[in-house]
């Protein structure tokens, strides 16, 4: 198989939740477990750091990984969903894992993984804690897929653990309170090895307490320790002065980078204090030139500026809570807002968000479990919002352009595969 025919294979083998949702979820770590042993523990071979959260761990781990390049270390990056090419699962300082490699693992060694039917994830993992082993990474930061305890990825033993915040989100999978969401994603603390959270409140911030008490895990709460002092935004540009370090430049301009940031800022310091070598200009590059030494897409990326597109891959309550803030502060004539969901989120809690003075394009992104245009214009029509359907992404942003003037504003959001799918189409 070649490199196109072994992705399909992937995906038409294995359970994908991206595309079909919670009949491709699998509970459990017995086939993580399976597979490590298969290959010998790669994961054992090399520093990890392991990050959770609702929102914001894809940029933070990718800001992490871009500051530890800077310093100087060979940094393997696991993350999920991909935008556009499965590869950005994978990198190592910033650069996609081959499509042969891809190849020869899958032709290599199908005979095995088929035999215990692994998910997707699972699977991709796997590949990624092999290709960090045997390309000799000196860290890899490794992001949690789903929730924490029972994810794949807990099979690791960190240096850090990294919680950015609690949401609602998969409830279906980590229950139906904050807490218990808390509880699933505290399931990454370990005994002795310090954890980082960005924020919690009352009771969430009490399960993280007690859960770092009971395995005996230094815990620091980011919001405690008054980091950010304050910040401007300038030609579209976050800078941000922390009480140690001023006019840090963030690569990232949305919203939500001023927790992420507080939350990073912390995780480096405790890194330093276990023996990693971190320099400020190290820091202060990694910030500035995230995208460009990670190639982070879809956090309040600009694609072009007359008219501006935005996209942005915030797809719940409280990631679009900062969309909603950042677009207040956006000067435009008109706001054109193309929205796709996928069914199984809360959509009512974001349709009840977004503004009304927008004209909405709503679009159906090519996944399975994207919810249909024309419900999802029933029912944002509950909410005053209104438009009209569009079969793909791709229509959706042609009608879009088609009318906006330079000085209007063109949105995209609502879940990644709608931000992947407007990628693939805008960037072409």
């Amino acid at each position: 198989m070649n490199y196109d025919e072994t992705i399909e294979y992937l995906y038409s083998q294995l359970p994908v939740f991206q595309k079909v949702g919670g009949s491709a979820y699998k509970e459990g770590l017995d086939n993580s477990l399976a597979l490590d042993e298969y290959f010998s523990h790669p994961h054992a071979k090399y520093k990890t750091i392991h990050v959770a959260g609702t929102n914001g761990k894809g940029s933070t781990s990718h800001i992490l990984a871009a500051i530890l390049q800077s310093a100087g270390y060979k940094v393997g990056l696991y993350t999920s969903p991909h935008l556009v090419d499965f590869r950005e699962r994978i990198r190592i300082n910033g650069e996609k894992i081959s499509e042969q490699y891809v190849v020869d693992f899958v032709a290599e060694h199908h005979i095995f993984y088929e035999s215990i039917h692994p998910s997707f994830f699972e699977l991709t993992m796997t590949m990624a804690f092999k290709y960090f082993a045997d390309t000799q990474v000196d860290v890899a930061i490794i992001e949690v897929g789903l929730g924490g305890r029972l994810d794949s990825t807990n099979i690791i033993t960190p240096d850090l653990g990294i919680v950015t915040n609690i949401s609602f989100d998969h409830t279906q999978f980590l229950g139906d309170t904050l807490e218990k969401i808390a509880e699933e994603k505290a399931g990454i603390i370990k005994p002795n090895i310090p954890i980082i959270i960005g924020e919690a409140e009352g009771d969430v911030r009490q399960v993280f307490q007690n859960t770092a008490d009971r395995v005996g895990a230094p815990i620091r709460f980011a919001e405690d320790e008054n980091i950010v002092r304050s910040w401007n935004v300038d030609k579209g540009i976050l800078y941000i002065d922390t009480s140690q370090y001023a006019n840090l430049k963030n690569g990232l301009s949305g919203y939500a980078q001023l927790k992420n940031t507080a939350t990073i800022l912390c995780a480096i310091d405790e890194l330093k204090k276990i023996g990693y070598t971190i320099s400020d200009n190290a820091l202060y590059d990694g910030f500035e030139h995230i995208v460009e030494l990670t190639g982070l897409m879809g956090r309040w990326q600009i694609i072009q500026h007359s008219p501006k597109i935005i996209c942005d891959t915030g797809h719940n309550v409280g990631g679009v809570k900062y969309i909603v803030e950042q677009l207040k502060n956006e000067k435009y004539r008109q706001l054109h807002f193309i929205l796709g969901v996928v069914n199984d989120k809360d959509i009512s809690g974001i349709l009840t968000l977004l503004p009304k003075d927008a004209n909405y394009y709503f679009v159906k992104a090519s996944i399975p479990r994207a919810l249909g245009a024309d419900e999802l214009k029933q029912k944002a029509q509950v909410f005053g919002l209104e438009g009209d359907c569009y079969p793909s992404v791709d229509e959706g942003a042609i009608a879009a352009l088609k009318v906006a003037g330079d000085d209007d504003l063109i949105f995209v959001g609502g879940s990644n595969f709608t931000v992947g799918d407007a990628l693939m189409y805008l960037c072409k």
